[in-house]
């Protein structure tokens, strides 16, 4: 037979006069915590009473009820209520929700008091940020919610700063699988996928602390304190349609600065205006950097200019501010600590002293002519610049004595003018050209840019000549046989010691392209089996079979191989010009023997390795070639950096080279040798490529220009 479940009965609720109600002593909640009473009395009073009071009877001595009843749980809202009756803002006798308990019920007073606070669960975080979301997309501002909730308005912000990070992580954050911290933390960045894959990244290591994930969420981006930054200035940045990311929950310095690449435009637009300026002045050059490397004044000279002096006045404000110095420090000499207007008085006179220190230099017209400045930043931003740098090519030649007669003009008989000189002005080692060139004439590529193009056609030629042992062979016996019976010969493009020859100047992608990774894969494989001791490595060599000897001394021989461009240097020291022309002769005819092909090897041109490097005619006449008169015609209106981008694909699989990477055959089939004489005066001098007249008019069209269907708008 069942047994019968036997029903509970709940307390009866009733409303009471407030004036009818007393606070028990039986009450646990003695510790004040959580909100205050008032902050209670003006949620009462803005949202009434929210929960009821849980009263009980009192009874008198002979156990009869006296109309009165005692509150064991919900003290604090009884004390609120009890406020509002003093503010006069309730009655008396206004009635309170309560729920009567059995007076005679053997559950203690003391028990119900605890198991109501006991029982309560805080509300979590996460439900918090939830409600106040849904409250502001109900039309709540966010100071009526703090206001409401009697918190401060950034306490608000940084709850619903919370709803920005991953839905996911929201998630792992309800489990209790991730703290509050770290959910901060993920409120720099608003990119979910890259929350998760950080998240991902660390949870399951040691290293989960917020301030790693706010290093791994920001390691793309730039701090606001950067130098960089502060350069151009954080308002710049934004005006220009940057993001900043912000940290709600701790100081960030000013924060993160999200569009790196938008940043060092914004930087090297400054350092061009700030350049310009200094060009004004009749330099004839201006290098601006970032900042440049240690000894890059090294081979330069410095001119030695005339400090400007300090006028009577400045003399007088000088000597003024000594003495107001002198007086403030003896007089806060014994003071444990400086007041903060003193300290900031002495912060400044120090400040104008030193710029008393830093007197502007006048230097000679005639030597800014023929020299330069360098303009960099400053560890804290600010702008230095250092004039007066002369290259050893710009020095004036010793003229002889002649009379003191000046120059005049040949046709007028007048005295000549003097010669108004624009200042080349290049920006982290890339000439600054104009938006729109002046004319449209063709000119010299950059110096940097050659030697850049030419480091790739060397590496490209070390992979081929390794490739070839027989070529390898033949180019080390020559170069022994010059040093030998021709001791006139220069040196080459073989340095017969095999002196690792580096790159001055490199484009970042020639790291990554596929001569380098054979050369380092090659030199990997090799590395392996190599003997350190000298012995060891005499018995390995003699032991190898001639095929396998003839692959390392071809391996080995490449290391020398330098078909490099730079500038002669007809001071001595450095190559002479007819060292470059036989180098880059012998690097022609090496291509030749080893079939290399710079399209095959995998270079193509592209905005950063030359397109964006040279002007608008360059870029037209690279497209001309490479894809025909048409192709040519459709970007000829854009601005150079669109020209740029949009030259890149078209001539992306043209098999286009620029001249440096060019093998070019002579007519007459000549090739320069050693120990040839070559005219001193010769005006061929320099490759075509470098020349004002160095235009390729024999350059074959291309020919099937029908074929280009994609038209660049």
């Amino acid at each position: 037979m069942a047994t019968a479940v036997q029903k509970i009965t709940l307390s009866s609720s009733r409303d009471i006069p407030i004036n009818k109600l007393v606070l028990s002593q039986s009450n646990v909640r003695r510790v004040k915590a959580g909100v205050s009473i008032e902050e209670m009395a003006e949620s009462i009073a803005r949202r009434g009473l929210i929960q009821s009071l849980h009263v009980r009877p009192v009874l008198s001595a002979d156990g009869a009820e006296t109309g009165m009843f005692e509150v064991p749980a919900g003290g604090r809202r009884y004390r609120a209520l009890e406020l509002l009756v003093k503010q006069k803002r309730l009655a008396k006798t206004a009635l309170v929700p309560c729920v009567v308990g059995d007076a005679a019920s053997g559950i203690l007073v003391d028990e119900v008091s605890l198991a109501e606070n006991l029982e309560r669960a805080p509300l979590h975080p996460l439900d918090q940020l939830r409600a106040f979301q849904a409250m502001r997309d109900k039309g709540m501002t966010e100071e009526a919610i703090a206001a409401a909730f009697f918190v401060g308005v950034n306490v608000v912000k940084q709850r619903l700063r919370l709803t920005t990070v991953s839905p996911a992580l929201l998630d792992i954050y309800a489990e209790d699988s991730m703290t509050l911290e770290q959910l901060m933390a993920f409120t720099v960045s608003a990119d979910h996928a890259r929350q998760e894959q950080v998240w991902n990244a660390i949870k399951d290591g040691w290293q989960k602390e917020p301030y790693q994930i706010r290093r791994l969420l920001t390691e793309t981006t730039v701090r606001a304190t950067d130098k960089r930054a502060v350069f151009v200035g954080v308002e710049a940045y934004e005006a220009a349609g940057g993001i900043v990311l912000r940290d709600l929950f701790q100081s960030d310095d000013g924060g993160w600065l999200q569009d790196p690449a938008l940043l060092d435009r914004l930087v090297a637009e400054k350092l061009k205006i700030l350049a310009d300026e200094i060009a004004g002045e009749g330099w004839k050059w201006v290098e601006a950097a970032l900042s440049f490397p240690y000894g890059y004044e090294r081979g330069l000279r410095k001119l030695a200019g005339t400090v400007v002096d300090l006028t009577e006045e400045e003399r007088a404000a000088r000597e003024a501010l000594s003495k107001e110095y002198g007086r403030l420090e003896a007089e806060y000499a014994e003071a444990d600590e400086l007041p903060d207007e003193i300290d900031m008085r002495l912060g400044e006179i120090e400040q104008a002293l030193n710029a008393f220190e830093h007197r502007p230099t006048i230097y000679d017209p005639s030597d800014i002519a023929i020299a330069g400045v360098f303009v960099s930043l400053h560890s804290d931003g600010s702008l230095t610049v250092d004039r007066g740098y002369v290259h050893p090519e710009d020095e004036r030649p010793v003229e002889p004595e002649s009379d003191d007669a000046s120059e005049t003009d040949g046709e007028t008989g007048q005295p000549a003018a003097p010669v108004v000189q624009r200042a080349v002005v290049t920006i982290g080692g890339q000439p600054a050209e104009p938006e729109d060139d002046e004319d449209d004439s063709i000119k010299p590529l950059p110096e940097r840019l050659v030697i850049e193009l030419t480091a790739h056609r060397t590496l490209a030629l070390r992979n081929a000549v390794a490739e070839h042992p027989d070529v390898a062979m033949t180019l080390l016996l020559h170069k022994l046989v010059s040093d030998t019976f021709r001791r006139t010969a220069p040196a080459g493009c073989l340095d017969a010691r095999v002196n690792h020859i580096f790159f001055p100047a490199q484009s970042d992608e020639l790291k990554d392209c596929t001569a380098a990774r054979e050369v380092a894969e090659r030199h990997e494989r090799w590395g392996d089996h190599v003997p350190g001791d000298d012995q060891a490595l005499w018995d390995w060599l003699s032991r190898l079979d001639p095929g396998t000897r003839l692959d390392l001394l071809a391996h080995c021989v490449s290391f020398g191989v330098n078909a490099l461009f730079e500038r002669p240097n007809p001071y001595g020291s450095g190559v002479s010009q007819h060292g470059l022309d036989v180098r880059l002769a012998q690097a022609d005819r090496l291509a030749r023997a080893t079939g290399l092909d710079m399209v095959a090897a995998g270079w193509k041109p592209t905005v950063g390795n030359y397109l964006g490097r040279v002007t608008k005619p360059r870029i037209l006449e690279a497209v001309r070639d490479g894809a025909g008169e048409r192709a040519a015609g459709l970007i000829d209106h854009l601005k150079k950096g669109d020209m740029a981008k949009e030259a890149e694909r078209l001539l992306a699989d043209t098999g286009w080279l620029p001249e440096p990477l060019r093998l070019v055959d002579l007519d007459d089939g000549r090739t320069i040798e050693p120990g040839t004489e070559t005219d001193a005066g010769d005006d061929a001098a320099l490759p075509d490529f470098l020349s004002e007249d160095g235009d390729d008019e024999d350059a074959d069209e291309v020919e099937d220009e029908d074929a280009l269907t994609i038209a660049a708008e």
